[in-house]
């Protein structure tokens, strides 16, 4: 099976995300959301979808 390229987040709602969990910065400073730690990035998902529930109800 062939891996996904894109992503299912744009860029601007993880930056968001980011933002809203005190994080953006180490995305800007150490170059992207490869230096965040799994932690913070199940943290986003984790308000993703709670966002995602909200908008369904």
């Amino acid at each position: 099976m062939a891996r996904r390229r894109g992503g299912v987040m744009s860029d601007k709602l993880k930056m968001e995300l980011a933002e809203e969990l005190g994080f953006a910065d180490v995305v800007r400073v150490e170059g992207g959301f490869g230096s965040v730690s799994s932690r913070d990035c199940g943290n986003m998902v984790r308000l993703a979808i709670q966002r995602a529930e909200q908008s369904l109800v």
